[in-house]
């Protein structure tokens, strides 16, 4: 019987269990040379941080508001001595200590140790008064 082939199986092909790397390869070469070619291109973006300003001259009247480690308020008008208050007086009293000068500026100094919960406890309260000029303490330094 010359001429006859002989076949195994029924003449289908085996699959490839492999991948072909080629195309996935060529793909990441394009991809790797788009972004070198735009990283430059792109412009980086400029954030206007606030910074801690000097004045230039003290202002003629300052309320102090002390919040001290255990909480406890305590209002201190132009080195005065400083009086305890509760925080529901508070805006009263620094109401009163301004009176018809709106522009008397209001500084609140914690301690370090204090929750700031409280200190914005103070702020909320000051504000919803009406309290136009309030600002935060800040010590320089370590």
């Amino acid at each position: 019987m010359p001429g006859v082939i002989a076949r195994s199986g029924t003449g289908r092909r085996r699959t490839m269990n492999e991948i072909n790397m080629v195309p996935f390869i060529d793909v990441m070469l394009v991809l790797l040379i788009i972004f070198m070619v735009s990283a430059p291109l792109i412009t980086t973006g400029v954030v206007d941080l606030p910074s801690v300003g000097r004045a230039k001259q003290r202002p003629s009247a300052v309320v102090e508001v002390i919040v001290g480690q255990d909480e406890k308020l305590k209002l201190k008008v132009d080195k005065g001595e400083a009086e305890p208050v509760a925080l529901p007086q508070l805006a009263a009293r620094v109401r009163e200590v301004q009176r018809d000068q709106a522009d008397v500026p209001v500084v609140i100094s914690a301690d370090r140790q204090v929750k700031y919960e409280s200190v914005v406890k103070v702020m909320d309260t000051l504000q919803r008064a009406g309290v136009q000029r309030v600002g935060l303490s800040v010590k320089q330094g370590g």
